[in-house]
């Protein structure tokens, strides 16, 4: 499976794709992600997950140095995430708040 999942493109050895299959390993999943996001009316969409979600979690990663969880099961992980998120919420409303009540 190696070639795969870890080749080159065109026989150019600068870049690699990615093979990622569904559970029985008939269907390309990356290939169908690239064919749906080369449709207009996707691209557009997918365009704004930088200006959405990627700066949520550049902030929890970099800004309040989140990198890894430092609690065990699931539900405790899950509580130290929901933490963050709220921290991160808190965060975007006190500009507005200051903001709001400045004058």
């Amino acid at each position: 499976m190696r070639e795969k999942c870890i080749s080159s493109r065109g026989g150019k050895k600068s870049f690699r794709t990615l093979h990622v299959t569904n559970r029985d390993g008939k269907e390309n999943q990356s290939q169908k992600m690239r064919e749906k996001i080369d449709k207009v009316e996707y691209r557009n969409v997918y365009g704004k997950r930088m200006q959405i979600i990627e700066p949520v979690f550049s902030d929890i990663t970099y800004c309040k140095k989140m990198n890894r969880f430092t609690l065990r099961t699931k539900q405790k992980v899950n509580a130290q995430w929901l933490l963050f998120c709220t921290v991160h919420n808190i965060g975007k409303c006190v500009p507005a708040l200051e903001k709001k009540y400045a004058s």
